[in-house]
Formats: C-alpha cells, sequence, structure tokens
C-alpha cells in the first residue's frame, strides 16, 4: 500500500506531546517507529488513548460494533457456538482485547443469551483495557456481567477461553524496515530542527526478517509487531493449556508489504508525524505472523463481508427492518451495506480464528495460513 502522505515532510511540534519527543530524540537519538507510536498512544499525561474516548461521530473513528447491533450479535452468536463446540463447559472465560465503550460484548452476551441456554450462565467476562475512560464506559455499560479488568492477558483464569479482539491488533507498536539488497534500513523518527520528520538507520541483516527476502525486492518495505506475535503466542499458549478459540477481526492481510501506517484525526487521514497525541495511529495487521505466532490450528482469513453474510447479517437486517421507516431505515441500510460492502468493510477487514479444536468459529474459511 502507498504512503497516505508524502513520508519527506517534517512537522513542527504543534502539541505538547511532539515537544516531549523532540527534547528526547534531541537526548537519545532517533525513535523507532514502535517506541513513537507507543508514546503517542499510551503517553500518561498526553496519550492518545489515555486523554479522549476517541470512538464514534464525536471521535475520531468508528468501530464494526458502533456501526450497527448486528456485528456484535453474530460475533456473540459465534463466541456461543464456539463454547458448544468445546462440550459446554460449566465455567469459561470469555475475554475481549480492547474492548472500546464495551458495546460488541453487550450486543454479544444479549445474543448469545437469548439464543443459546447455558451461556451466559457459564461466562465470566474479563476485559483487556488500558484506557481509564474506556474502562469507565465499559463499566457502565457491563455492569450486570460483573466484568473483571486486567492491564494484558496474563491476569486471565485458568479456564477455557473465548476472546474477541476487533481492531485491536491494528493500533500495536510496528516497526518498518526498507529492504536494501539483502539487509534492511529501518524507519526512524528524527529531529529535523524544531520539528519531526522520518529517516533511515544503516544497513543490517536480520535474522527476524529472512523469511520476507523470497517475497520482496529493493526498496520494498515491510512492517513487523513483536508485541502483537507475542500477544499472539500467549492466547495460544493459554487456548493449549484449558482449550478455547480465538477470533481477530482487523484490516490486513498475510505477508502483507508496503507502508501501511497510518493517523485518523476526526475521521481523516493526517500525517502520521503531524499531531502526537491527537491522532489515532494504527497498521495493517499481518495475519499470517498472528496465526504462526498462536502456534494452534488457524483458519485462513476471511473478508469480513463473506464472514457476515455466512453468519446471518442479511437475514438479520432484514428482520430488524420490519420496525423501522424513514431515516432509521436508511441508516439500517446503510450500516449493513458498509459492514459488508467490498468497497467499504466488506474486503480490507479479515477475520481470522485459531483453537484447540480443528474447525475455525463458524463463517470462517477452514485452511492454513501461509
Amino acid at each position: 500500500m502507498s504512503a497516505p502522505a508524502n513520508r519527506g515532510e517534517s512537522f513542527a511540534a504543534t502539541t505538547p506531546l511532539a515537544g516531549i519527543l523532540l527534547r528526547q530524540i534531541a537526548a537519545t537519538g532517533p525513535m523507532r517507529i514502535a517506541d513513537y507510536m507507543q508514546a503517542c498512544l499510551l503517553h500518561p499525561e498526553w496519550g492518545y488513548y489515555t486523554t479522549r474516548d476517541p470512538l464514534g461521530a464525536e471521535g475520531d473513528f468508528i468501530t464494526a460494533p458502533e456501526i450497527s447491533q448486528m456485528f456484535g450479535e453474530l460475533v456473540g452468536l459465534s463466541l456461543a457456538q464456539g463454547w458448544i463446540d468445546l462440550g459446554r463447559p460449566d465455567r469459561i472465560a470469555l475475554a475481549e482485547l480492547g474492548p472500546g465503550r464495551g458495546t460488541l460484548m453487550a450486543d454479544a452476551l444479549r445474543a448469545a443469551a437469548a439464543a443459546v441456554p447455558g451461556f451466559a450462565d457459564a461466562v465470566t467476562l474479563h476485559l483487556v483495557e488500558v484506557s481509564p475512560r474506556l474502562r469507565a464506559a465499559q463499566a457502565q455499560r457491563l455492569s450486570a456481567y460483573d466484568p473483571q479488568w486486567h492491564a494484558d492477558i496474563a491476569g486471565l483464569p485458568d479456564l477455557p477461553l473465548l476472546l474477541v479482539a476487533n481492531e485491536f491488533f491494528d493500533a500495536l507498536p510496528i516497526r518498518q524496515f526498507l529492504r536494501d539488497g539483502d539487509g534492511w534500513r529501518e524507519r526512524m523518527v528524527m529531529a529535523r530542527g524544531e520539528a519531526l520528520a522520518f529517516g533511515l538507520g544503516p544497513v543490517a541483516k536480520l535474522d527476524a526478517l529472512a523469511h520476507r527476502l523470497g517475497d520482496t525486492a529493493q526498496g520494498d518495505m515491510v512492517e513487523t509487531c513483536v508485541q502483537g506475535t507475542g500477544i499472539a503466542a500467549a492466547i495460544g499458549g493459554h487456548i493449549a493449556a484449558h482449550g478455547g478459540a480465538a477470533l481477530i477481526v482487523d484490516y490486513g492481510s498475510t505477508l502483507p508489504r508496503g507502508d501501511t501506517f497510518q493517523a485518523v484525526q476526526a475521521h481523516c487521514r493526517v500525517h502520521p508525524l503531524a499531531a502526537p497525541g491527537e491522532a489515532d495511529l494504527t497498521a495493517h495487521v499481518d495475519f499470517g505472523a498472528l496465526a504462526r505466532a498462536g502456534g494452534l490450528h488457524a483458519s485462513a482469513p476471511t473478508p469480513q463481508g463473506l464472514w457476515l453474510e455466512r453468519l446471518g447479517i442479511t437475514e438479520r437486517a432484514r428482520i430488524l427492518a420490519r420496525n423501522l421507516e424513514g431515516a432509521a431505515l436508511e441508516a439500517h441500510v446503510a450500516a449493513h451495506r458498509r459492514l459488508t460492502h467490498p468497497a467499504q468493510m466488506g474486503h480490507l477487514f479479515q477475520a481470522m480464528s485459531f483453537g484447540s479444536g480443528s474447525q475455525p468459529l463458524p463463517g470462517l474459511d477452514p485452511g492454513t495460513v501461509p
């Protein structure tokens, strides 16, 4: 994917965090993209996720659960089928990574409880969230389910696990490497006077990227996400020990290539260096890397639109439409299209599961990830 903006530009410090980063670079040298992302998103005073609720029309972006209740409902039914496939254990940990306002989980539990007797009684709810503001929103929406919060997945109980991560892995810090002969040059954030700019480190041979020499050429860029593969490995280890399944929905592909580092502010693309701490930063997810790190049988990534259609979103949309008219009906139809149409979220977003069984969660393509 080509860059969303001119990567040669520089940006003078206009946010409090930009000034902090410039002083840090002056003291210690250029920063890796991963360190820049970590600071921009999670700085204790000026970080994007620690200072605001980014979701919805008043925020900077909107996720699938906020577009329509249908998304969360179908996720809930899929996870409930996962519980049935596990033999209906008396207790199970239901976990979400980065639960936003709790919208997805509220819709999922409501739908699953109504359709699958015994599921809600078996569930203990666990939310992995670092934002104080979003934890407060989750507490308000999910209080009836007595949720427990965790900073990471290490605190999950020793129970079979059903886990969902919707638009979680895309926000984890990445590193970027530009192919140079048989080596790689890492993209860094540097200072250009009193402005932030991108630069490149020296050429180095990297064992961790040896497998990418076969599918890249001179000048190609690849991205790695050590934090993401570490989390996937931890999820896989838990499931291997206790049983269960994980559902990952995000934008990305297997063996992605190119610069996918991007920033969104007020629902518009901006340069990733333009507003540190005041814009959301993301990158495309390498589903192949997550599957390999999980170490379990993984489904092939399935386009979100196809996955939702297999789960019955169109029939559900028709049922909900019976009680709507006028602007409400138009919004409902638009939401269905946004979630499923290839030109919107239907193709770019992918769904994948891995678990202790040999079959994927409902609606997903069987097979393996390269």
